[in-house]
């Protein structure tokens, strides 16, 4: 399109000296010009850096938008100084250091302009400048769509950014623009950015979304409002706070975020109101640091697409949540470590698939008038310090309402928990709690279920229809004889609650009498515990060295490769070791591993010598071995998989924990199955006590492979797979051998041949034992001639060791 001419319309002080003039370009025709005039600009392109430094009207030809182009080849293309009307125009930069748009003072108005750019920023106002722009695009792949800096203000309306390289509206450096129905799309940075103290961002009515990073950004000491805004379709966070940055939102909505839908750490302060949180893949709210705060009023966070709790607060950040509602999601709040705080107020926590409330780490938690149902936790109170107050809420519909473990030590007053799965409220592993009349109504299992000689304290507390009983206080714990709960006019409805010992064992009695209540005597914990059972031996260092054990490693019936590879584990920290003491670096061995293999190939054994190994070496302090399987690490009660997993982990520290069959803790079908949360709770123990202790999972070849495929959490912590063949018929004749000579046996003439034909044609199936097979294939034998020899009157020796073909079993 060729250059075109530029009519101006000159306007003198009254209608009757209005007079017109042609110029040749748009330069002339602004030198031309005086406040007040038109420029007319006919449809063209104009290789022209226009300032505008007069309060004119600059236009193109009515009725055709975007038929006048300015396109420098460099610099800036459009340049405005004055409180000038810019309309209709289309403004090309090709510059990358410079704007296409830049507004500089006055207050223009700049209205239905088309910015395609590949510049700097596509708008940009700065110092003392606040335009009125309406109903303008910006298309700049290249940079920032609209910046505000340095000082400027000014109204956007209707306006969109298209596309942008980096944030689609930028403001920093005490910028503060009103953002009034824009859109803002298909950004390569932040949707939305403030940064900078005296920074200010406001926004009504705008829509951000199919951002390739955070939906808005506010930082450093900026300051935001939006309200009656969406923000969706973004790749990182939706709302990103940082820095002691200040943010309400107000009727807004923010969906389809794979990361948090909200973050906010370093002091930052964000107010929600009737704002709704759902479809998120992380965090719906992500709290962190002292001194951060979120205040959420008739608010509502729901649908999570991952597996995260919906709030989390932690590193002594504050969340309020009043009147809100919280549901469909994996966790509702996680409040972790000292100083953290979480209080809700006349809140909703339902359909959460694990547990709604988790306080831990020494945070506290306040919920008051809260209903929590359909949750398979209610609240997890979970460690020492670890506390607040639930005051007048009700839980339904939960597997456990109320869990207290660990040292935690909260408050529950005028609680309800109706329909219970398992227990209204469960203390136990040293968890502490004061519950004043509270209620359990309709559970399936107890009411209060209170173990391990916990000293929790009950009063005026009521249970109802309880099917396994009101109140179970049992016996044992750390606090020793005398531990229990303390119990104060507590009463039941039915004799399940009412259960006393027997007469014949000792109680502490704890529990105050209640006349006239149903409950004469709340069962208290038994003193019974005998003290050779209380005393766990500590297993000593070992006294052989690494050559020793692998001496006997060598001695083991075949399992050659695993011998192999053992060694070169031994090999790698023995030379390690040396490095280190002789300044050199050293590399860093895993030490975990994963046995495969059919049972009774040998795995345990090797386990239990390779810790043996590894205390010779000065890598663990006692080498000893703790065997575990599901049905040690899996627990009854939610929230009691994790305690029994730390603790099978404090009996092998030290040593080595040795998982049998570690693939029933990720079964196929899983659903909502305990085993993996001690998966969980293991690879972090792993990660927090990496030196401590030397985990070895075991099992089925296939079974294991799968299992390591579908927790790559696990598989990351572990070196190498080791894999223990089936036996053969001549290493099973060995071990054979082993046993007569271990117990003083002799094999007869024909006997080894015998029995090689025996172990060549014994079925292999699922039930074929390897190791164990030969043991009890001696063990049969032995049985076998004792019966024979028994019938002798005066045996001789021969007679009492020779073991012969007839008594071999036969084959099943």
């Amino acid at each position: 399109m060729a250059q075109g001419t530029v009519q101006v319309t000159h306007t003198g002080t009254s209608r009757w000296r209005r007079r017109t003039g042609e110029y040749a370009s748009l330069a002339a025709a602004l030198e031309a010009a005086a406040d007040g005039d038109v420029l007319t600009v006919s449809p063209g392109t104009y290789r022209e850096n226009l300032v505008v430094q007069r309060a004119v009207t600059l236009r193109g030809p009515e009725g055709s938008p975007g038929s006048v182009r300015i396109a420098p080849l460099d610099g800036v293309p459009l340049t405005v100084r004055a409180s000038a009307v810019v309309l209709d125009l289309h403004v090309e930069g090709q510059d990358a250091a410079a704007p296409a748009l830049l507004v500089e003072e006055g207050t223009p108005e700049l209205s239905g302009m088309r910015i395609v750019t590949r510049s700097a920023a596509g708008i940009e106002v700065r110092g003392g400048a606040r335009p009125t722009v309406r109903r303008c695009t910006v298309d700049n792949p290249a940079g920032v769509g609209i910046a505000v800096l340095d000082g400027g203000g000014g109204v956007f309306e209707e306006c969109e950014v298209v596309a942008a390289g980096q944030a689609g509206i930028a403001v920093r450096g005490g910028g503060h623009p009103r953002l009034d129905r824009c859109r803002v799309h298909h950004a390569s940075g932040s949707g939305l950015t403030a940064t900078g103290e005296n920074s200010a961002l406001e926004a009504v009515g705008c829509e951000i979304y199919e951002v390739r990073g955070s939906g808005v950004q506010i930082t450093g000491r900026a300051t935001a409002h939006l309200t009656d805004c969406d923000v969706h379709r973004t790749t990182s966070d939706g709302v990103t706070l940082d820095t002691d940055a200040v943010l309400t939102l107000a009727d807004c909505r923010i969906h389809d975020v794979p990361e948090n839908a909200v973050d906010l750490r370093s002091r930052s302060v964000l107010t929600l109101t009737r704002t709704t949180v759902r479809q998120f893949g992380r965090n719906g709210l992500s709290v962190w640091d002292p001194g951060t705060r979120v205040d959420a009023n008739q608010c509502e966070i729901f649908d999570s697409t991952g597996d995260y709790p919906a709030v989390w607060v932690s590193d002594g950040a504050t969340a309020v949540l009043d009147s809100c509602r919280v549901h469909d999601v994996p966790d509702a709040l996680f409040v972790l470590d000292r100083g953290s705080r979480a209080d809700v107020v006349d809140s909703d926590l339902s359909q959460v698939r694990n547990t709604a409330v988790s306080v831990s780490d020494g945070a506290t938690a306040q919920l008051d008038d809260c209903r929590i149902r359909d949750a398979a936790t209610g609240a997890w109170f979970r460690d020492h310090g670890s506390g607040g107050t639930l005051n007048n809420c009700t839980v339904d519909g939960t597997q456990t309402g109320v869990i207290v473990t660990k040292g935690a030590d909260p408050t529950i007053e005028r609680c309800t928990v109706d329909s219970p799965a398992e227990a209204g409220f469960y203390v136990s592993a040293g968890g502490r709690g004061t519950f004043l009349n509270c209620r359990v109504r309709g559970s399936a299992g107890y009411g209060f279920h209170v173990i391990d000689g916990c000293r929790t304290t009950l009063r005026k507390c009521r249970t109802e229809r309880c099917a396994r009983g009101g109140y179970e206080f049992a016996e044992g714990g750390a606090d020793g004889p005398g531990s229990g709960p303390d119990v104060e006019d507590c009463t039941s409805d039915e004799s399940a609650g009412l259960r006393q010992q027997p007469p014949a064992e000792p109680v502490v009695q704890t529990a105050h009498q209640s006349p006239g209540g149903l409950l004469g005597s709340v069962p208290v914990p038994r003193a019974v515990e005998e003290e050779a059972a209380a005393t766990v031996p500590h297993p000593e260092p070992s006294s052989r060295t690494s050559q020793d054990v692998l001496g006997e490693l060598d001695a083991l019936v075949g399992l050659e490769s695993v011998k192999r590879e053992v060694r070169a584990l031994t090999d790698m920290i023995e030379v390690g070791r040396r490095r280190r003491e002789a300044g050199l670096k050293a590399a860093s061995v895993k030490r975990h591993l994963v046995f495969t293999g059919s049972p009774g190939t040998g795995k345990t054994t090797v386990a239990r010598l390779y810790g043996e190994i590894l205390a010779s070496l000065g890598v663990l302090e006692k080498g000893h071995l703790v065997e575990v399987s599901r049905v040690d690490l899996v627990g009854e009660h939610i929230g009691s998989t994790a305690i029994r997993t730390q603790e099978a982990f404090e009996k092998a520290r030290g040593g080595v924990l040795f998982i049998d069959e570690a693939y029933a803790l990720s079964p196929e079908d899983s659903g909502r199955d305990f085993g993996k949360e001690a998966i969980d709770t293991l690879v972090k123990l792993m990660e927090d006590h990496r030196d401590a202790v030397v985990v070895i999972v075991a099992g089925y070849t296939a079974e294991m492979e799968r299992f390591l495929q579908v927790n790559p959490g696990v598989a990351s912590r572990f070196s190498r797979t080791i894999t223990f063949s089936d036996y053969g018929p001549e290493e099973l004749l060995r071990i054979v051998e082993q046993q007569a000579e271990e117990h003083e046996y002799r094999l007869g003439p024909g006997v080894a041949e015998a029995l090689q034909k025996y172990f060549t044609v014994l079925p292999k199936g699922p039930a074929f034992g390897n190791g164990r097979t030969a043991r009890q294939t001696f063990e049969a034998m032995v049985e076998r001639h004792a019966g024979r020899v028994a019938q002798l009157a005066e045996p001789s020796t021969d007679d009492l060791t020779l073991l012969y073909t007839e008594d071999l079993p036969e084959p099943t």
